[in-house]
C-alpha cells in the first residue's frame, strides 16, 4: 500500500456533500417549535377561561325588628341610685370586718366594728356615777324623811305652847332643804344616766352596720386600719366598704341637647349593655335631669328597666334606644339582614350572593354561590332576609353588594378596588 503525497490520511478525506438547502436557512430546533405550541395553547386557555370579577362586600348582620321603632341612640352607664360609702361616726382602729365584695347584706347588719374599748371604759365610769347619784338621793330622801318627822313634831309642840314659832320656822326650812337635796340627787342620777346613754351611743358607732339592703362593691378598708369621719390623716380610711341597693339599678344615658326633644318621660326604650351583646332589655324613660351639661352639651336621662336581671351589674356601658312604641318579646328576637343593595331580583325570586372562599391568604379564591331569600321588614338601614332553605346563610356571611347579571353560580370573583 502506497501514502498518499500530501500525507492526509483517506479516511479524513471522506464526506458527503449535501449542497445548499432550498430555503438557503438552516432549520429551528424540533425543542423550540414544541415550546412555542405550548405557549400558543396556553394562551388561548387563559384568553377563553372564566376571569374573576371584581365586587363590593358586605356582611350579612344580626338585627331585631324593634329597630324599625328607633327614633334617637344614646349611650351611658349602669348605675344603682341608691349607693352610700358606709362609715362610721367614730374615729377608731377596725377590728372586725364581716363582708367582703359581692356580700348581700340587710339592713341593720354589723358589717364591721371598731376597737370599743376606750368607749367601754367611759360607760363604765358613767354607770359608776349612776350608782353614786343613785346613793345620794336615798341619803338625801333619808334626810327629807328626819327633817318632816322633825317638823311634824315641832308643830305639834307648838300647838301646845311648848316652842316658840321661830323654832317651827327653823324646823321647815330644814325640812325645804331637804326636799331641795332630794330634787338635786335626783338630778344628778338623770345626767349619770344621761351620759350612761351617750356612751351607750358612742359603743353603738363603733359597730358600722348596713343602712340599707344591698350588695357590697368595693371594701374600702381592712383590718387594722384606723377609721376616721375625715379620712385627711395620712395613713386612715373613711368608708368601711361601699354598698349599692341592686334593685335601685338604672341606666343614665347622655343625649344630644339637639335631641332632646324626641326624649320624652314614660318613653319606651330598648336597652342592650356591652358585657351582654346578646341579651336586650326593655325600659322606659323614668326621668330627664332639668339642665344641660355645658362641656359635653348634653342631657342626662333616667332609663328605668321593666324587669331587673341578675346579670346585670354597676358601671356596666350601654347602648339605650328610645323607640316610638311599646315593642314586645317578639319583636326583640333576632333575625337576618343585609343592606338592600345585596338583594338581586332573579327567576321571580330574591337572591343574595353569598361568597365562598377557598384556601387561605393571597391563594384564596372566591365564588359565588346564590341563596334564596324571601325580603322581609325594613330595619333601619337594613333589610330583613329569610332563607328559603333553613341555615342556607348566616350571620357573618360576606356577600355580594350591588350584584350584576353578570354573577353565576360557581363563578370566580374578586375584590373590586376602592
Amino acid at each position: 500500500m502506497t501514502t498518499p503525497a500530501d500525507g492526509a490520511s483517506p479516511l479524513n478525506r471522506l464526506s458527503i456533500d449535501r449542497g445548499p438547502t432550498a430555503s438557503g436557512r438552516r432549520p429551528w430546533p424540533v425543542g423550540w417549535i414544541v415550546l412555542g405550541v405550548v405557549l400558543l395553547i396556553a394562551a388561548v386557555a387563559w384568553w377563553l377561561s372564566p376571569r374573576a370579577i371584581p365586587v363590593q362586600i358586605t356582611a350579612v348582620v344580626t338585627s331585631t325588628p324593634s329597630q324599625q321603632y328607633v327614633d334617637l341612640t344614646a349611650s351611658g352607664y349602669v348605675v344603682a341610685q341608691r349607693r352610700a360609702a358606709v362609715a362610721s361616726k367614730a374615729t377608731g382602729r377596725l377590728v372586725e370586718l364581716h363582708v367582703r365584695e359581692g356580700s348581700t347584706v340587710r339592713k341593720g347588719e354589723v358589717i364591721a366594728r371598731l376597737d370599743a374599748s376606750d368607749v367601754q371604759a367611759s360607760m363604765a365610769a358613767a354607770e359608776a356615777s349612776v350608782r353614786q347619784a343613785e346613793a345620794g338621793v336615798r341619803q338625801a330622801e333619808v334626810e327629807l324623811t328626819n327633817a318632816l318627822a322633825e317638823l311634824k313634831r315641832s308643830q305639834g309642840l307648838q300647838a301646845q305652847g311648848f316652842i316658840s314659832p321661830q323654832a317651827v320656822d327653823a324646823v321647815q326650812t330644814r325640812a325645804q332643804a331637804a326636799r331641795a337635796s332630794v330634787q338635786a340627787a335626783q338630778a344628778a342620777v338623770r345626767a349619770a344616766q344621761a351620759q350612761v346613754k351617750v356612751q351607750q351611743v358612742n359603743e353603738d358607732f363603733t359597730a358600722i352596720r348596713a343602712p340599707f339592703d344591698g350588695v357590697v362593691l368595693v371594701k374600702n378598708a381592712n383590718v387594722g386600719d384606723i377609721i376616721t369621719p375625715f379620712s385627711n390623716a395620712a395613713g386612715s380610711q373613711g368608708a368601711v366598704v361601699t354598698m349599692a341597693d341592686m334593685s335601685t339599678l338604672e341606666v343614665e344615658a347622655d343625649v344630644s341637647e339637639s335631641s332632646v326633644g324626641k326624649a320624652r318621660v314614660g318613653q319606651p326604650v330598648e336597652i342592650v349593655l356591652d358585657a351582654l351583646p346578646d341579651a336586650r332589655f326593655r325600659g322606659q324613660v323614668g326621668g330627664i335631669v332639668p339642665t344641660v351639661d355645658r362641656a359635653k352639651a348634653t342631657v342626662m336621662t333616667k332609663i328605668r328597666f321593666d324587669q331587673l336581671d341578675a346579670r346585670i351589674l354597676p358601671e356596666m356601658s350601654a347602648k339605650v334606644s328610645f323607640l316610638s312604641r311599646a315593642i314586645t318579646e317578639a319583636d326583640q328576637r333576632p333575625v337576618l339582614a343585609v343592606n338592600p343593595q345585596a338583594l338581586q331580583a332573579r327567576d321571580g325570586g330574591q337572591v343574595v350572593w353569598r361568597i365562598q372562599v377557598d384556601g387561605a391568604g393571597d391563594a384564596a379564591t372566591w365564588t359565588a354561590q346564590a341563596v334564596a331569600v324571601r325580603r322581609g321588614r325594613t330595619l333601619g338601614e337594613v333589610v330583613e332576609i329569610i332563607p328559603v332553605v333553613a341555615g342556607a346563610i348566616q350571620s357573618g356571611d360576606k356577600v355580594v353588594s350591588g350584584p350584576t347579571d353578570r354573577l353565576q353560580p360557581g363563578g370566580r370573583l374578586t375584590a373590586a378596588k376602592p
